[in-house]
């Protein structure tokens, strides 16, 4: 059994001597390599489709981890009890399904030490969720496996007294600009785009990101440009605007590290 890099990536920052709750198993491969590498004393694979539930139930067995490793078929944090588990990993989905997931379940988060998530889309979906409801983004990590782009957010539950908060770490920040003549503003609703960790240590996997996202967004300009609706040039100007932002973000970024 070899794991992808990303899941390898998700095994690295499980704390050791946890008890696992990986929603979405698929196949049960993290939560075996986890118990395997003595990280994670107890887990539960959880899978709401049938196939990936027997291939799941297999995996364990095969390994012989039946009696540290409940698969169970539920929908999202259905199949845990709260308090059963301190750290809850969900890979793999979009960030709005698993903030969607997150919701639903708050009843078990009671006792829960870390989130570690990892959406395929809609990272600033999840990262709202996030402030929005007590849990503090901690470390964001991105890399690229097979053509695709993934990023990686760690959460903790937030507290009062802790010198880092959400507020803070979202807070809007002044940045020269890249000619000199001024600052721009990085707002809340970039920092919650782009990542606030993110943009402390950007790497050559972040600019392709950006870039790439440039691009999409460069398509939607040019159809919203042959478009009869009184919308498409308020549209338009929505989508000029960020994208100005984003270019100055990362020819900010770009500058500091030369």
């Amino acid at each position: 059994m070899k794991l992808s890099r990303r899941l390898e990536m998700i095994l690295e920052l499980i704390p050791g001597q946890s008890r696992l709750a990986d929603i979405g198993s698929d196949h049960a491969l993290l939560p075996v390599a986890a118990v395997k590498s003595g990280r994670v004393v107890q887990a539960v694979a959880g899978e709401v489709n049938p196939g990936p539930l027997k291939a799941a139930a297999k995996q364990v067995a095969e390994a012989g981890l039946q009696e540290r490793i409940a698969v169970r078929r539920g929908d999202g944090l259905a199949v845990i009890a709260a308090g059963e588990v301190d750290v809850i990993t969900i890979a793999g989905m979009g960030g709005s399904l698993i903030a969607s997931i997150l919701d639903q379940g708050q009843d078990k988060l009671d006792g829960v030490q870390l989130l570690i998530l990892q959406p395929n889309v809609g990272e600033d979906i999840l990262r709202r969720w996030l402030m929005e409801h007590g849990w503090l983004l901690t470390s964001e990590r991105i890399m690229e496996e097979d053509g695709k782009i993934y990023e990686i957010l760690t959460a903790v539950p937030e507290k009062e007294d802790e010198r880092i908060s959400s507020r803070l770490l979202y807070e809007s920040q002044e940045w020269p600009s890249v000619n000199g003549d001024g600052t721009f503003t990085v707002t809340s609703a970039l920092l919650l785009r782009m990542g606030p960790w993110l943009l402390k240590a950007p790497t050559s996997v972040f600019f392709d990101k950006w870039n790439s996202e440039l691009e999409k967004l460069e398509g939607i300009l040019a159809s919203l440009s042959s478009s009869r609706l009184e919308s498409a040039e308020a549209k338009s100007l929505q989508i000029k605007q960020e994208m100005e932002q984003i270019k100055e973000v990362l020819a900010c970024l770009q500058k500091d590290r030369l």
